[in-house]
């Protein structure tokens, strides 16, 4: 997350909206952004690599064509992952780190050598993978993380787009993710403007030169942040993208627009502080590339209190949809934005609040934190399909139902349920959606995956998406390989990664500073299970 104050921090502007009764206004969009800030919209993943025992770069490349991710960032430019990458199918923002900011923003001769060596080798006319780079991110939140560095960040930005220019990649887009603290008043959107103190200075010229090279503005935007500052202001089911009763939704008095989520409110309060700049370039409007959103899994619970498994499914999974369904926000309807959730793997090493450690989709040994629901989303995680299916109990099947099929597989059906009893690898979580699940797909496998062996009366679906989770490895997973079974205990043996490999990957740079209000992560005892088959990532 950058400097990970998150961009929800000073939202409690909201408090605006108190006198607004029953409106929580949005914001303002600017257009629609693909890899570089143009073509269709799509969902990536941030990578960071503060992870104990984290999947080397070859088997990452490989974990993401199994996955089908095909849009990632990165927050630095390390050699190894990139040729890993090139070798995964996905397009890749490289970062700049804000310790580096100084040399190349004083030297171009710097910038130059530094696309020499970090891109041209991966992105060059003789390179093998020319679509390897997508865009280069200077920096992540230098205002709030680094505030000395602002001086030479628009300069480093500026050589680094003529070295490459001069390299004939001037279709590479060079751009830096700001905080949306950035934006003040933001709610509601219409009366959003940036912060005075940088709007001249930095963020017009910015802004300018964006347009004039056709590159995105690269936002951090967290619905979450915005929600636990609001003081209750926003609805919890508002910032997760779920419908509000009219009374409810938020209204922007002043252009009468209804907004139904959060995220597209703060869209639209980034769009009309870049209209009120009246940022003009010949490269016509700046979009916008959404480089950071996203939601914990697990956090304090008195401090952090929404971060839990099913918001964090909620968010990410209504995210999903929301950015395939392509309605772009109340302002600039069908001009969506791209996104990259924060993130693909919990960083469990990183320090700060509990909630800094859990903001993955994965563990760092590849395996799933908790459920994601995108099921005719158009895709999404799709996951290795090569004749690998599992039987999971559906989500809105009646629990009593759940609770009878399970009793039957693990009675009548002579299903070995060994594994979900206590003290064994899969008896957590302890509710009765997980076991089942497991009996389910050990009923499934054991038979063949016959058709009509995973319909349990209905209340039992198929899924291309493997459930195994922690130390609990289900029936049908590749990963019972590196499973040991000792007195019907289901354990997994340590999954091992590249040390040499994983040492010289740089962590990221800024995110200890700034306002570390709720960040990310710690490792969870939970599951992510996403139920389709199709890929949503291009």
């Amino acid at each position: 997350m950058g400097s990970r104050s998150r961009g929800g921090r000073h939202l409690l502007l909201l408090l605006h909206l108190l006198s607004l009764h029953s409106s929580l206004l949005p914001w303002a969009a600017v257009s629609a952004a693909g890899g570089g800030g143009s073509g269709d919209p799509y969902v990536g993943v941030t990578i960071g690599t503060a992870v104990t025992n984290l999947l080397s770069p070859s088997d990452l490349a490989e974990f993401l064509r199994a996955q089908r991710i095909t849009h990632v960032r990165l927050y630095d430019a390390d050699p190894r992952m990139l040729s890993a990458l090139a070798s995964s199918g996905a397009r890749a923002i490289v970062g700049v780190p804000n310790d580096e900011l100084l040399a190349l923003g004083s030297s171009p001769a710097t910038a130059s050598a530094w696309v020499a060596r970090r891109v041209l080798p991966y992105a060059g006319a003789n390179s093998s993978t020319p679509g390897l780079i997508a865009a280069i991110a200077v920096g992540d939140e230098v205002p709030t993380a680094l505030p000395s560095a602002l001086p030479v960040l628009l300069p480093a930005i500026q050589s680094l787009a003529a070295a490459l220019a001069a390299a004939n990649l001037s279709s590479i887009p060079v751009s830096t993710p700001l905080p949306f603290s950035v934006v003040l008043d933001p709610f509601p959107p219409s009366q959003a403007f940036f912060n005075q103190s940088l709007a001249k200075s930095f963020i017009l010229p910015l802004l300018s030169h964006l347009a004039n090279t056709s590159a995105p503005l690269m936002l951090n935007l967290y619905p979450y942040y915005s929600m636990m500052q609001s003081n209750g202001v926003i609805p919890l089911d508002n910032a997760l993208f779920k419908p509000l009763p009219p009374s409810l939704e938020m209204v922007d008095p002043n252009t009468l627009l209804h907004y139904t989520n959060v995220f597209d409110a703060m869209l639209d309060a980034v769009h009309v502080a870049v209209k009120n700049l009246n940022a003009t370039g010949g490269g016509g409007p700046v979009p916008v590339l959404v480089t950071e959103t996203g939601w914990p899994s697990y956090g304090d619970r008195r401090a952090e209190p929404y971060a839990t498994r099913d918001n964090a499914d909620a968010y990410n999974s209504n995210l999903i949809k929301h950015v395939n369904d392509k309605p772009g926000t109340p302002m600039r309807p069908g001009a969506q934005a791209s996104v990259y959730i924060y993130e693909l793997f919990n960083e469990d090493l990183r320090p700060g609040p509990v909630s800094e450690a859990n903001w993955g989709l994965f563990h760092g040994n590849g395996t799933p934190v908790y459920l994601l629901h995108v099921s005719g989303a158009g895709g999404f995680l799709a996951n290795d399909t090569t004749d690998r299916t599992f039987c999971i109990a559906s989500d809105d099947a009646d629990e009593k139902a759940v609770q009878a099929a399970m009793d039957w597989a693990c009675g009548p059906g002579r299903t070995d349920c060994t594994a979900i009893q206590p003290g064994q690898g899969c008896y957590e979580p302890n509710d009765v959606r997980s076991h089942a699940s497991f009996a389910f797909d050990s009923y499934y496998q054991s038979q063949g995956k016959a058709a009509g062996s995973c319909y349990f009366q209905g209340v039992g679906m198929v899924t291309t998406t493997d459930p195994s989770h922690d130390s609990c490895i289900f029936p049908g997973s590749k990963l019972l390989s590196n499973v040991t079974k000792s007195d019907g205990a289901n354990t997994t043996t340590a999954q091992t990664s590249d040390a040499e490999g994983s040492a010289i990957w740089r962590l990221r740079t800024g995110r200890e500073t700034g306002f570390l209000f709720i960040l990310r992560w710690l490792l969870s005892l939970s599951v992510v299970l996403i139920t389709t088959n199709s890929n949503f990532w291009t």
